[in-house]
């Protein structure tokens, strides 16, 4: 393949997928719109007119902010890539690494190459950070979902980039030191350190990560401890414990997850879930995310993962060694190595060509929550799941009336009306 060729295909790639993307977000904004005025006949005797309403404001507001991320984001990439930013970045910090160490060559080094990454992961995170500012203070604000103050918002950035550079620095200069002093198939090595870190993750996670941003306290005893509790029998679902977590310092918006592997599991519900449900509906809640386990969807997902990240790195050892991949995408190799500049280009580069699988991927897991909620209505009341799932809505000020084009390429859960229509079949059925 050709440099020139190469570009041409990205670039055309990115412009199909920017154009697809605002399209659907146009569609999306129109549909709500027009179905503002009438809450859905399902939801007719649930939720009322202005609840309704509220919804579709929140959503045109996510999707006004979606649109302006996806604008600034695109045009970041064109700099970045074809634009030459990240060959000038490259000059830039290598004229200070120079200046700084005269005694070293900029390219080969592991300190220059981290160095690399670290400032464009910088610069990254310093171009969303607006647009965060904006979807907590503004957007969430105006619907009364935020509650988290800006000493808050700025303490959870602070610890997020502690915690970021504690983990992420050693890992990157694991797989830098992997690609440039390991043999052709370097990736295999890079792709067992990768999984061994999700694992590693995973199990500080729980104990040792989140209660940095959040308190945990345990469930405490009485009538829905039992009832969750005698549902986790019934499943065969052993738990290192069952907590309640302070999600109300930061958010209105309720929620319920698992957390941790092995017999490490633990349950952890919003504090703002608790006070929006009943007992019987955060069991059904929970029966919901019991059943993604019963079918093994997480299993799935994490093989399906690794297949992926594997393929991925596969890639990413075969075109680091083509010249047309560096000039393709703006960049001239400088002599000694390229890893930390195939490393950026490459994660750059992949969600454009990986696009496509959007919707097959949403359609997955959409499939999940369907079976997850046929299980959650085997093991409690569907009743119960559909009474939850329609506060859930309200307090949430979920739309009920998505794009069903949009729904089907973004959305990871089935559009709220054919989701309750599938319960309420299950609830009929003998």
């Amino acid at each position: 393949m050709s440099t020139f060729q190469f570009t041409l295909a990205f670039l055309a790639l990115l412009a199909t997928q920017f154009s697809l993307r605002m399209l659907l977000a146009l569609r999306h904004l129109r549909h709500v719109v027009r179905h503002r005025g009438a809450v859905p006949d399902a939801f007719r005797h649930t939720i009322s007119l202005e609840s309704h309403q509220r919804a579709a404001d929140y959503t045109r507001a996510k999707i006004g902010l979606a649109v302006s991320e996806l604008l600034v984001h695109t045009l970041w990439l064109l700099l970045l890539t074809v634009g030459g930013g990240l060959a000038w970045i490259q000059s830039a910090l290598g004229t200070v690494w120079a200046t700084a160490f005269p005694q070293e060559m900029p390219g080969p080094g592991l300190d220059y190459q981290v160095s690399l990454i670290l400032v464009v992961v910088a610069l990254g995170s310093l171009l969303d950070l607006p647009f965060s500012w904006w979807r907590h203070f503004r957007v969430d604000a105006r619907f009364g979902f935020n509650r988290m103050s800006l000493r808050l918002w700025i303490s959870d950035g602070i610890k997020g980039v502690l915690v970021g550079a504690a983990l992420g620095i050693p890992f990157l200069v694991l797989v830098l030191w992997l690609m440039d002093r390991t043999a052709e198939h370097w990736w295999i090595a890079a792709w067992a350190a990768w999984i061994g870190f999700q694992l590693v993750v995973m199990v500080l996670w729980p104990t040792l990560i989140a209660p940095l941003f959040n308190r945990f306290e345990p469930l405490q005893d009485g009538p829905l401890r039992d009832r969750v509790e005698a549902l986790l029998r019934r499943c065969g679902f052993s738990s290192q414990g069952l907590f309640v977590m302070d999600g109300s310092r930061r958010s209105a918006h309720g929620n319920a997850y698992f957390t941790g592997m092995g017999r490490a599991k633990r349950i952890v519900f919003f504090d703002t879930l608790m006070s929006q449900l009943g007992a019987s509906e955060i069991e059904a809640v929970l029966a919901h995310e019991l059943g993604h386990f019963r079918h093994r969807h997480i299993l799935q997902r994490m093989l399906v993962s690794a297949v992926m990240s594997l393929a991925a790195l596969a890639l990413l050892g075969w075109v680091m060694e083509q010249p047309w991949f560096y000039r393709g995408l703006g960049l001239v190799p400088l002599p000694g190595s390229q890893a930390a500049c195939a490393l950026i280009l490459f994660t750059l580069a992949l969600p454009t060509f990986l696009f496509p699988l959007q919707p097959l991927m949403s359609w997955w897991s959409r499939r999940h929550e369907f079976e997850a909620d046929a299980y959650a209505a085997q093991q409690t009341q569907a009743a119960d799941l559909i009474s939850a799932l329609v506060k859930m809505y309200k307090d949430n000020a979920a739309t009920l009336t998505p794009d069903p084009l949009h729904s089907a390429i973004y959305d990871s859960h089935p559009p709220a009306p054919i989701r309750i229509a599938r319960l309420r079949a299950l609830a009929s059925t003998p």
